[in-house]
């Protein structure tokens, strides 16, 4: 049998970026598409790690959110860190509301809408690790769709919650309808099966209901029922009290959750409350030394987490005198939505960064981090100045009292590079800029290679070396790079142009080594994998 699906214009097809921060539809196999966009360092804020190894530390990106996602899924250095290891994505896209504001466009049709978010989805799930989780926070314009297209993508299997999010503190009185006082946050596993949500943190009013009338040394408890609806073989069965009353049961259609052998256990363990004169039913006792915190529930009120002009409160107070994001989201609601799905040291992810409210919060959390924002003017005018502050200390709002927070650790700031190629006239050429070592890193990332700088070899892969050649490969150069092979090394040799002798020449002197040509073998999937 088939699954529900959900088509729309344009589903075969791809979108990418334009010139004037519009969309355009390309064929899936185009190689803007699938080119695999290198990821440059700017530069480094704070306390960040060895030269060697950064993309171990958190990562701030400008650049598309498809780029850089595609990055982190194929870049073998980055792919290392972060396929298979992102515990939380958290997500609050673009809301095709046809509402447009300063720092973000939202006229989005739905076509669009959903094939971006189809793309990113993807990527998204190769990136998120077993015990992962996806939020996506929706408005009402989308939440008839996206919940289909998730289903297609992690399974409808691995759907947990819809969470009901009271994002206003009073009605808007001049709705024409309705006064819309939530958003929706899809919650969706990467296995259902794996994944656990790490329990709230008990209120004081829920401690206040556990008593100890009997002084039991264990400490307060509160009486938890016996009886279920559910039926059980071993759950009917008459009970004698202390006080000797015979109890011939439990009430009609209902039955004890325990068997008549584990009561007894439970009561020799001091577990059993039968009532102050000793004839009543069996309660059992529920010890508050004993219980873990509260389950996360799915309507989450505005006085617990927050609300939207709380969440601009935040930003004004950290940039006084500017206008910030239309709905920016309150650093409360974040930290929830990172205390569910994450513990201290995981790695969180927004590609669709903002003002950097995700990111902030997990700093402030002690997690790991990588946010993308696409607005280079949104980055350098709220994201990176907002992360700044965080790590220098200088953010004395938002969930800065309530996590001790202080200061300390930092962020690389690395932006998506341009595409390798320029097309003109349904050509493919490599750009301009593509020469030299910028051309052997871009390789490398296409095709799977890990960088490496030992000449004439730009990047290796087990036991197969990729030498790049910035011009004509012929036979001198074929020799060239044989000579420098090991034992049992193959290599792939990627040139501008070559010689019709050269991969003859290559092919004998190093069977199962290849040569290909740039751009054109670079173009097709699968060819030097």
């Amino acid at each position: 049998m088939g699954c529900l699906t959900l088509s729309w214009v344009g589903k075969d097809r791809a979108l990418i970026g334009t010139p004037d921060g519009g969309y355009a539809w390309v064929p899936r196999d185009d190689p803007r598409v699938t080119e695999v966009r290198l990821l440059q360092e700017r530069s480094s804020v704070g306390e960040v790690g060895d030269t060697s190894a950064p993309t171990t530390d958190n990562q701030l990106i400008t650049g598309d959110s498809y780029d850089a996602l595609h990055a982190l899924t194929r870049i073998p250095e980055y792919a290392s860190e972060y396929r298979g290891r992102v515990k939380l994505v958290y997500i609050d896209p673009p809301f095709n509301t046809g509402q447009a504001f300063d720092h973000y466009d939202d006229a989005l049709e739905h076509s669009v809408w959903l094939t971006m978010m189809r793309d990113r989805l993807l990527l998204i799930r190769d990136l998120l690790a077993p015990d992962g989780s996806v939020w996506v926070h929706l408005d009402d314009a989308e939440m008839a769709y996206c919940p289909v297209l998730m289903d297609e993508v992690f399974g409808r299997a691995n759907f947990i919650a819809t969470v009901i999010w009271e994002k206003v503190y009073s009605p808007k009185n001049s709705a024409r309808h309705l006064s819309v006082d939530h958003d929706y946050v899809l919650v969706y596993a990467r296995d259902a099966e794996v994944w656990r949500p790490q329990p709230l943190p008990r209120t004081p009013e829920m401690d206040a209901a556990y008593r100890n009338p009997d002084e039991d040394v264990r400490g307060v408890w509160k009486p938890g029922d016996l009886v279920a609806n559910k039926s059980y073989r071993l759950g009917v069965y008459p009970v004698t009290t202390p006080s000797g009353r015979v109890i011939p049961g439990p009430p009609p259609g209902r039955y004890w959750r325990v068997s008549e052998g584990r009561l007894r256990e439970l009561d020799q363990d001091g577990r059993i409350w039968w009532g102050e004169r000793s004839d009543n039913i069996p309660a059992l006792k529920r010890f508050l030394s004993e219980v873990r915190g509260r389950v996360p529930q799915t309507l989450w009120p505005y006085a617990e987490v927050g609300h939207n002009q709380s969440g601009k409160n935040e930003i004004q107070a950290l940039f006084k005198g500017m206008i910030p994001f239309s709905t920016p989201k309150p650093e409360r609601l974040l930290q929830r939505v990172i205390h569910i799905a994450t513990n201290p040291g995981d790695i969180v992810l927004d590609c669709f960064g903002g003002s950097g409210t995700t990111a902030a919060v997990a700093h402030k959390m002690g997690r790991r981090w990588v946010t993308v924002e696409l607005s280079p003017e949104t980055v350098e005018t709220f994201t990176r100045p907002r992360l700044e502050k965080v790590v220098n200390g200088a953010d004395p709002g938002g969930v800065t009292e309530a996590t001790a927070w202080s200061g300390g650790g930092g962020f690389r700031h690395v932006e998506v590079g341009p595409s390798l190629y320029d097309i003109a006239d349904g050509h493919v050429f490599l750009a301009a800029w593509a020469t030299g070592s910028a051309l052997s890193r871009a390789i490398a990332a296409q095709l799977g290679f890990t960088t490496e700088c030992d000449p004439p070899f730009a990047g290796a892969r087990g036991r197969e070396r990729l030498a790049v050649i910035d011009g004509v490969v012929d036979d001198a150069v074929v020799r060239a790079v044989v000579a420098r092979l090991g034992d049992g090394e193959r290599t792939v040799v990627v040139g501008k142009a070559a010689t019709p002798e050269a991969g003859v020449l290559l092919e004998e002197l190093s069977p199962g080594s290849r040569l290909r040509k740039a751009p054109r073998d670079l173009l097709h999937r699968g060819v030097v994998r």
